[in-house]
């Protein structure tokens, strides 16, 4: 699995909110419960559990797969373990948690369909956040270009990339039906970080969503 650390290399220039946190991770914030019992899988360097601890007062727990991130995130108080979501998730209890988390890593992930399985069984609700491959930018590099595109959000070449399983928002839908998953709430933002309207067609979502946000529940 990718950990944060990785990601805020494809995510660097995502866009950021007025206090300078990144919009996507103030979003997942928003959909947390306060006081919620909250697992962070791809914890990176903690920015989301510190968030969540100074704006929801969360119980949170994170694993990490990088030995640098989870030092980091100790130093922090924080608490995370070491850990892979496409091996690990299956050692956790059903409900252990209120909400688990899956920011930006869904692409990263071996085994998707498992991991997001195991997100739904372990938690009450499951949050996940990705970058939408059916964005018209990557559209036309593909069209036009003539070649597999690199955006701000996905800034590898090729050959390099740590992503293996890139996905659009109507693919994304499509997993949650597989995985038995109810879309409680769907955010799709621009590439300001401002969110589509509410009301608009799923199509309009894909062509013009730079990522989404999806809070999840069992049905």
């Amino acid at each position: 699995m990718l950990s944060r650390n990785k990601r805020d290399l494809t995510m660097a220039d995502t866009a950021r909110g007025p206090g300078g946190g990144r919009v996507d991770l103030l979003l997942v914030a928003e959909m947390v419960a306060p006081g919620a019992r909250v697992l962070d899988i791809g914890a990176g360097d903690g920015e989301l559990l510190r968030l969540l601890g100074e704006k929801r007062g969360v119980d949170g727990r994170g694993i990490e797969l990088s030995r640098e991130g989870v030092n980091e995130c100790v130093a922090k108080g924080l608490a995370v373990i070491q850990g892979d979501a496409d091996t690990d998730l299956s050692d956790y209890p059903n409900d252990a948690f209120d909400y688990v988390i899956l920011s930006q890593t869904l692409q990263a992930v071996r085994r998707p369909r498992v991991v997001l399985e195991n997100m739904l069984r372990i938690g009450r609700h499951a949050i996940v956040s990705f970058p939408n491959f059916g964005h018209w930018r990557i559209r036309l590099q593909v069209a036009f270009g003539g070649h597999m595109p690199q955006t701000d959000n996905l800034p590898y070449a090729w050959w390099d990339s740590p992503n293996i399983h890139f996905c659009t928002i109507k693919d994304f839908r499509d997993l949650c039906d597989v995985a038995n998953a109810k879309m409680e709430r769907a955010v799709a933002l621009n590439a300001w970080g401002t969110p589509l309207r509410f009301n608009a067609p799923w199509w309009f979502w894909n062509l013009f969503g730079e990522q989404a946000v999806f809070l999840l529940s069992r049905r």
